[in-house]
């Protein structure tokens, strides 16, 4: 049996596996559910739910996962993963809550809704795990950060902790710093398909082909990552390799420091942290 179907919080002797219910099949809910099937988890131990029907029915039977209402899953499941929009989490509670059983895992992928928010409105005592994941889980590239709730033991983070990272990386953070992680990995491959954007641009301003200038620029941004991941070194060392004085580099990289385009980044990422911390009173 694969790590992901094993029993992670049952007693000893437990075999059981765990039956999990993802409650939302939107780009993260499809994106979890397809990276769990991929891992090894048997889909006979998962459940769905969406709002979806059509889109809903058509992943039930790809995956071959069982499809219930959202009462249903919150009775039949171990462990419910909620992945809907932010606005639409109280009222998933409000439906769900007095059907979820002791001893239930909850983990919630919402933006800005608080661990304090979720343990409000289930059952108490229920365990609960907020996560901020990111888009590139779709291609098991993506970076999840968990915080525990208040009932959350060990047992409960490292099972959060196996689901997530079948489709990619997981990081256990402070709740404190969440609206940081939104704004810095949650919401960042939208900066990164902003510059991706901008670059394909200026190539086809000077006279490249577009799908010339688009497979330079992919191609450029996938090994800058991965000399990022692999050397270890600080960014400023290695753009300070690329950058010779006098040079194309520098002239480029001195028109974006007039422009101001790292304080931009920083304004941005601040609006975004701040727009977490919206979310997250908005939900108290």
């Amino acid at each position: 049996m694969s790590a992901a179907s094993q029993n992670v919080t049952g007693g000893p002797g437990a075999s059981r596996p765990k039956t999990v219910a993802i409650l939302g099949t939107g780009v993260m809910g499809s994106a979890l559910l397809s990276g769990l099937i991929r891992s090894g988890r048997d889909a006979g131990q998962l459940v769905i739910t969406g709002r979806n029907a059509q889109r809903t029915e058509e992943l039930a039977g790809h995956y071959g996962v069982r499809l219930m209402s959202n009462v249903e899953a919150a009775r039949a499941a171990d462990t419910l993963v909620l992945v809907v929009k932010p606005q639409d989490m109280e009222g998933l509670l409000a439906e769900i809550s007095g059907h979820v059983p002791a001893g239930s895992l909850v983990v919630s992928l919402a933006a800005g809704i608080t661990t304090g928010f979720l343990e409000e409105r289930l059952p108490a005592g229920t365990a609960v795990v907020r996560v901020m994941p990111n888009t590139p889980a779709l291609v098991d590239e993506g970076m999840a950060a968990v915080s525990p709730g208040q009932h959350c033991d060990e047992a409960h983070l490292r099972e959060a902790e196996e689901l997530l990272r079948s489709c990619g990386k997981v990081l256990r953070v402070a709740e404190k710093h969440l609206d940081a992680v939104t704004a810095i990995s949650g919401s960042g491959p939208a900066y990164i398909f902003y510059v991706v954007e901008a670059m394909i641009e200026a190539g086809v301003l000077l006279g490249m082909p577009r799908t010339t200038s688009t497979e330079l620029v992919v191609q450029t941004l996938y090994g800058a990552a991965t000399m990022l991941k692999e050397t270890g070194q600080h960014p400023t060392v290695l753009r300070e390799q690329v950058s010779s004085p006098g040079g194309t580099t520098m002239a480029a990289v001195r028109q974006l420091d007039d422009h101001k385009v790292r304080a931009a980044f920083v304004t941005a990422m601040e609006a975004a942290s701040e727009r977490s911390k919206q979310l997250a009173s908005g939900s108290s």
